[in-house]
């Protein structure tokens, strides 16, 4: 039987993504499908603590919502839905990578090298 705090939760988070699709101005199949996508993001995030994941849930539910008009325009999906889906369940491994990506530059020795260069 699952604890009353995960069913009240679970519940509470229902109510309120049901009652977003009703605000005029909201598109209501992304909102869902961001909330899809960072869940299974949250879920697969075994790695890290549960602020963490909680963390990550709400990032990608967000992005996965804004990035879905940018990803329509890229690859031809027709559904909002799609869209922030993908998004969401992608948008926290690409930033993670990135960060990654990021310590690991030697930035004066990339930015000496720009100066050699001439500039970009």
């Amino acid at each position: 039987m699952a604890e009353p705090t995960t069913t009240s939760s679970i519940a509470l988070v229902a109510t309120g993504v049901s009652i977003a699709t009703l605000i005029p101005g909201i598109d209501g199949n992304a909102i869902i499908g961001a909330f899809a996508g960072a869940a299974l993001m949250a879920l697969h995030a075994r790695e890290v603590s549960m602020r963490s994941r909680l963390a990550y849930f709400g990032i990608s539910w967000i992005m996965g919502y804004l990035a879905a008009p940018l990803l329509m325009r890229q690859i031809p999906l027709q559904e909002s839905g799609v869209a922030s889906f993908i998004a969401a369940a992608i948008v926290i491994a690409l930033t993670v990578q990135l960060i990654e990506r990021i310590k690991t530059i030697d930035l004066t020795a990339w930015i000496s090298n720009l100066l050699r260069r001439g500039g970009p």
